[in-house]
């Protein structure tokens, strides 16, 4: 996000409010894609990668709370905010149950709005840099993701992007379950048959990688995902 402006998704139908939130975030040098019904910004989400989600709870076709709940199983850690007219307690539990950073009631002050988003995208800013320097010590190897380097006595096997991803979440994962479906939604964008298959190549790769140490395995976890098993 430094140095490019940080892109938000806007899904409101009330065009009016759509409109001047969207003039008001691009003059506070937001880049903004403004949809007004939920299948159509879900679709804008699938196709485009956001910094950050603003969700009108009551849209056509789709509401906002469907919308979150897709858009969460593709990406669990986007900021994501629920505007809505809707004030009930239930209502505002539900928008948290999924997920929300925010429930913002409306008629609401865009200046507030404003320094929520800028607080929560420094926020997570600060967190990626942190995250971006994370190195982990797999029994024998040493593995960088920032640098995509896997290496172990002296050699080093530069990863693809996609190799790399996959790593990573294992790694994150540690001697716990990594879904499938979420592996697949992040890496490869869906969880499609295709896309399956192509995650299971990735995976014989980095077992191939990772075959210099006995102690080390992934296993799958049928139906389920993945674990990359490591001797504490």
């Amino acid at each position: 996000m430094e140095g490019s402006k940080a892109k938000i998704l806007l899904c409101e139908d009330d065009t009016n409010l759509g409109s001047v939130l969207k003039n008001y975030l691009e003059l506070n040098d937001y880049e903004v894609v403004l949809e007004r019904d939920g299948r159509l910004g879900l679709a804008a989400f699938q196709r485009e990668k956001f910094d950050l989600c603003l969700l009108d709870v009551m849209m056509p076709n789709m509401d906002g709370f469907t919308v979150a709940e897709e858009i969460r199983d593709v990406d669990p850690e986007i900021p994501l905010f629920f505007l809505s007219a809707k004030t009930m307690k239930e209502d505002i539990i539900q928008g948290y149950k999924l997920g929300a950073d925010d429930y913002i009631t409306k008629p609401f002050d865009s200046e507030v709005l404003l320094h929520k988003i800028k607080a929560i995208l420094k926020r997570n800013e600060e967190q990626n840099r942190e995250s971006s320097n994370v190195v982990y010590d797999l029994s024998k190897y040493h593995f960088n993701p920032k640098l995509r380097e896997l290496s172990h006595e002296g050699k080093t096997q530069t990863l693809s992007p996609k190799e790399n991803e996959l790593l990573k979440m294992l790694a994150e994962h540690k001697n716990d379950l990594l879904p499938r479906e979420q592996a697949l939604k992040k890496i490869w964008g869906s969880d499609t048959y295709f896309n399956g298959r192509s995650m299971d190549v990735y995976i014989a790769k980095l077992r191939k990688y990772l075959k210099d140490d006995s102690n080390i395995e992934i296993v799958n976890i049928h139906g389920n995902g993945f674990r990359l098993v490591v001797p504490a």
